[in-house]
């Protein structure tokens, strides 16, 4: 289960995902634009010391990642897309998952691309909120419905007895950007 950044523009919830999908096992993708850089200090302190342990893509466009994100799974693509979304769709504590499925966040002003939605309109999950509030905070979406859809798809969660063990690589200072592989990884 991958979660995927659709353009997000505030780097602190963006390094809150990313120290999620440290915490969880799981790739973080970000679709640019981004609305910061890799290299922001805000990033870098939301993910904390946990950026030895983030696996990040970054694509330089949604085509891009929906290239890479097509690999590795018999199911297509289509299939295994889950577009969070605050208009409409179906219920987070009514929607079944898989553990190759890609969940898709959208950038906190905007959400998702209209096309992307329409495009796969079948697709779409919210998370119930009160009539008059627009919408939750990015990263908290992101979190309740990472742990969510792992739970419902009956991926074992981490084994954890509450005893910290930093990784060795923590006092090394790792930043965001010395983690990414794909579109922007060095070398490529």
């Amino acid at each position: 289960m991958d979660v995927v950044l659709v353009h997000p523009e505030i780097p602190h919830n963006t390094g809150c995902a990313a120290r999620l999908t440290a915490a969880t096992g799981r790739c973080l993708h970000l679709v640019e634009p981004l609305g910061f850089s890799l290299e922001d200090r805000y990033l870098k302190r939301a993910g904390l010391d946990y950026w030895p342990q983030v696996e990040l893509v970054v694509h330089r466009d949604w085509e891009r990642a929906v290239e890479v994100l097509g690999r590795g799974s018999p199911r297509a693509l289509a299939e295994r897309l889950r577009l969070f979304t605050a208009r409409g769709g179906r219920s987070l504590f009514d929607t079944d998952f898989a553990e190759d499925d890609v969940l898709v966040f959208g950038s906190e002003s905007r959400g998702l691309p209209p096309g992307l939605l329409e495009a796969h309109a079948e697709r779409r999950v919210y998370v119930p909120i009160r009539p008059g509030v627009r919408s939750l905070n990015l990263a908290n979406v992101v979190c309740l419905g990472l742990y969510t859809a792992l739970v419902r798809a009956g991926v074992p969660l981490p084994d954890n007895d509450g005893v910290h063990v930093p990784d060795a690589r923590a006092a090394e200072g790792v930043l965001p950007r010395e983690r990414v592989r794909g579109d922007h990884a060095p070398g490529v």
